[in-house]
């Protein structure tokens, strides 16, 4: 049985409702009700009554409800106080993010903090979007770092979490150069003729993004994907070699843009969207002295009333 299992059963035995729990876990349906049918199983009896609307619990799915909120409240206990133990990391910030992300915005924001807001210790735990937000919601990390569009928002409960906006990045399709500079593909292309498009695997947070870039176009555009991954480093190489066009992050591709390897595939077909850090808002006045609270109040006195740091191409890469 794992934990996960009793967490979905306390959120849908709040919710009543399937569609929401899995929202609010960041998973789809028919995977957060295996997680449910998985723990009926370990339990051996019904804890859902299936039969009414909205979901009612089962006598024995009240039981165990009662019995989900103490055992999670233990756990949760007990990891902070194993965590005390760890003097060692007491000092050491906790970041969750997004392996874009990871890869193209932190090493440079940490370098400026360090030169603004001073030395600190960081730990990057580099995941994908899904399971970068998950990290926040088990409280496995102090700050989750992550990319934010109004048509794909995190389910995250305002009156636990706070957002701080760190900038914004756009996203715009690129492809590389042939030898006199002009895009090797370029966009729309032809409807005989698609044009070889690299894009992101189903579910990743960037390719919901681009299926809305695509939507949204004026013109019809004409993409054969002869290739997916989850993660834009890897797209980004596939278009280094020529294999096609990809939609990546400004900040991913700047210094290949500077170098001329990588060209915009067509005008017209960006979004730009926040980059975001979340926290679980302090429940007591113990983390007041702590890094990541100096960080956090670092962060919202930055964040007032300057200018946001836009991440996006320049006329003369």
């Amino acid at each position: 049985m794992e934990t996960k299992w009793l967490e979905d059963f306390v959120s849908l035995a709040e919710t009543r409702s399937f569609s929401r729990s899995a929202t609010l876990r960041h998973v789809t349906q028919p995977a957060f009700s295996r997680r449910i049918q998985a723990l009926e199983a370990w339990a051996g009896t019904d804890l859902v009554d299936r039969s009414s609307y909205p979901t009612r619990l089962t006598p024995a799915g009240e039981t165990l409800y009662s019995q989900s909120l103490e055992m999670l409240q233990s756990l949760q206990s007990t990891r902070a106080m194993l965590r005390g133990h760890n003097s060692a990391g007491h000092d050491v910030i906790e970041f969750a993010v997004p392996h874009t992300l990871a890869f193209t915005f932190f090493p440079a924001w940490v370098s400026s903090l360090r030169e603004k807001f001073g030395p600190m210790k960081s730990r990057l735990i580099a995941l994908n979007v899904h399971d970068a937000v998950l990290r926040l919601v088990e409280g496995s990390c102090d700050l989750l770092i992550a990319y934010h569009h109004d048509s794909q928002p995190f389910q995250l409960d305002a009156d636990r979490y706070e957002m701080v906006s760190l900038g914004q990045e756009v996203l715009a399709p690129f492809v590389k150069a042939d030898a006199d500079g002009a895009p090797l593909f370029k966009l729309p292309g032809r409807a005989g003729q698609p044009l070889p498009y690299l894009g992101y695997a189903p579910g990743a947070y960037l390719g919901r993004v681009v299926d809305l870039i695509l939507k949204q176009s004026s013109t019809a555009i004409h993409l054969d994907r002869v290739y997916e991954t989850d993660m834009a480093e890897g797209l980004k190489a596939m278009a280094l070699e020529g294999h096609g066009i990809a939609f990546l992050p400004f900040s991913a591709v700047k210094k290949e843009l500077r170098a001329k390897k990588l060209v915009s595939a067509g005008p017209g077909l960006e979004m730009t969207m926040d980059v975001r850090v979340y926290r679980e808002r302090p429940t007591s006045k113990d983390g007041a002295k702590s890094p990541a609270q100096a960080l956090w109040h670092y962060l919202e006195s930055q964040s007032q009333p300057r200018p946001v740091n836009k991440l996006r191409p320049s006329s003369n890469p």
